[in-house]
């Protein structure tokens, strides 16, 4: 599919700060998925690329979310740990997109890792009438807390690698969840390396294809 992409860089308010935010959009998408992140390192930039030229090129707008503003980022290092104040600055923008009339009607994905995961999934468990799924590359998802994991209504994709400290800790979590999910094994020493990043963004894609309806005036996308 190709689209004629508009790209803006945004600040997003979220109680007493504004988020940094990179938003791709062309009036004929099937979808929005936002790719949170809670650091602003050049591994997470350069995934963050990778990922949403995927999405663009599928027929998705993106919309790339900073959980940090700069300032707290080199301040406050702890600040990634802090699920629930994460999850309500993913919240506020959800809640910012409700306002903004040209991506109405577009149904919502959203894409997280690393700390970022758990404070996706505990917004996730609240946000039903506001995303229709969810992707996580590896990453916190025990961060969320049982209740959390357990109220999940959401579809959920979680790809872990083998060789991942918390893979043992990841499935005890993911056990915890009740509703549509899925565990994706990538074959790969870790999600950072480009090569192992490859690999998986189309298992991402196709899992947006399938859980993100399209408006009712876009046209399916033909093999």
């Amino acid at each position: 599919m190709s689209l004629t992409l508009r790209h803006t860089t945004l600040s997003l308010p979220a109680g007493p700060v504004w988020l940094a935010a990179r938003q791709a959009h062309a009036p004929d998408v099937r979808g929005l998925v936002i790719l949170a992140r809670s650091t602003l390192d050049d591994e997470q930039t350069a995934r963050e690329r990778a990922i949403g030229d995927a999405l663009n090129r599928a027929g998705f707008a993106t919309l790339g979310l900073d959980l940090a503003t700069t300032h707290e980022d080199e301040r406050d290092p702890d600040l990634r740990y802090n699920t629930p104040l994460l999850a309500n600055r993913i919240e506020a923008a959800l809640a910012w997109l409700d306002h903004q009339p040209p991506l109405h009607g577009l149904a919502r994905g959203l894409v997280a890792s690393g700390t970022a995961s758990g404070a996706a999934l505990r917004a996730a468990s609240r946000s039903a009438d506001r995303l229709s799924a969810l992707f996580c590359l590896g990453g916190r998802i025990d961060l969320a807390g049982a209740g959390p994991l357990g109220a999940l209504a959401l579809p959920l994709c979680l790809a872990v690698s083998h060789d991942d400290p918390a893979r043992a800790m990841l499935r005890q979590a993911f056990g915890l969840i009740h509703g549509d999910a899925q565990w994706h094994d990538a074959d790969d020493a870790g999600l950072t390396a480009p090569a192992a990043l490859a690999r998986v963004i189309p298992v991402l894609v196709h899992w947006f294809e399938q859980h993100l309806p399209a408006p009712a005036n876009t046209p399916p996308s033909t093999p």
